[in-house]
């Protein structure tokens, strides 16, 4: 298993443990908390809301950092074993650039020495 394999499964855990701590909270203060009754228990609803808004960023966080860290595991693809060049491929030469039209084509002029 290469490293960008292993960046790949962790970027996916942690982008569909983010969607759930999002799709859990309200906007409007309610979210899990509502279901736990009442605005103001002992220890329920505020820790809840923290933990949720603490986890997210954390998440979130940690999201960024994989993705930038897995960027280090791209390689140029110029390297010998690119599957998209074939190294048996003949290469085409490249055509001579004809005179336009019109003109004469530049003949090779000899080279005197100056008196």
């Amino acid at each position: 298993m290469n490293t960008f394999t292993i960046f790949l499964v962790l970027i996916t855990i942690v982008s569909l443990l983010l969607i759930i701590v999002i799709m859990i909270q309200n906007p409007k203060g309610g979210g899990l908390d509502s279901s736990l009754g009442g605005s103001t228990n002992i220890g329920g609803v505020q820790n809840t809301n923290k933990f949720l808004d603490k986890s997210t960023w954390t998440l979130a966080a940690i999201l960024i950092g994989l993705i930038l860290l897995s960027s280090l595991s791209f390689t140029s693809g110029y390297n010998n074993d690119s599957k998209i060049l074939d190294p048996n491929a003949a290469t085409i030469p490249a055509a001579p650039v004809a005179a336009p039209q019109g003109q004469p084509a530049p003949a090779e002029t000899p080279q005197t020495p100056a008196n």
